[in-house]
C-alpha cells in the first residue's frame, strides 16, 4: 500500500498496512485528496471496506490515537485500560504492563525516569 500511495504519502495521505488516513486544511482540499486517492486505489484494483471508512470527519481514532485539527490525543479508553490495569505480579505482566505504557510514551512527560524501575526489571529478568 506504501509503494502504491507514495506521491501522496505525508503530503495529505498516512498509511499503516492497510489503514488509511487521508488529511486536510479545508473540505474543498479533502473532496480532491478523497478523489486522488479513490482514483490511483481504482487503477491497482483494491477496494474499500465502506463500513469501516469515515469521510470529512473533525476527528477520527487511528492506529490508537484520536487525530484532529487540535493534534493527537490519546483514547481514554486506552488510558482507563493502563490506569485499571492490575497490580503485576509476575515478570510477564511487568512486560506486558510496560510495553501498553511504552506505546503512549509521548504523552508522559518523563516516561523514561518514571519506568525505570520496571526496565530495569526487564533488563535483570528478575520480579
Amino acid at each position: 500500500m506504501n509503494e502504491i500511495l507514495k506521491p501522496f504519502l505525508n503530503k495529505f495521505c498516512v498509511v499503516y498496512f492497510d489503514d488509511i488516513l487521508i488529511f486536510s486544511k479545508t473540505l474543498t482540499d479533502h473532496w480532491q485528496h478523497l478523489e486522488q486517492i479513490f482514483e490511483l486505489l481504482q487503477t491497482n484494483k483494491l477496494y474499500l471496506n465502506i463500513s469501516k471508512c469515515e469521510f470529512a470527519t473533525g476527528s477520527t481514532y487511528f492506529l490508537g490515537f484520536i487525530i484532529s485539527a487540535d493534534g493527537v490525543r490519546v483514547d481514554p479508553q486506552k488510558v482507563k485500560a493502563i490506569t485499571d490495569w492490575p497490580t503485576p505480579k509476575s515478570f510477564f505482566d511487568v512486560r506486558s504492563f510496560h510495553g501498553l505504557a511504552n506505546f503512549y510514551r509521548r504523552f508522559i512527560r518523563g516516561f523514561s525516569v518514571l519506568a525505570a524501575p520496571l526496565t530495569d526489571c526487564l533488563k535483570s529478568k528478575q520480579f
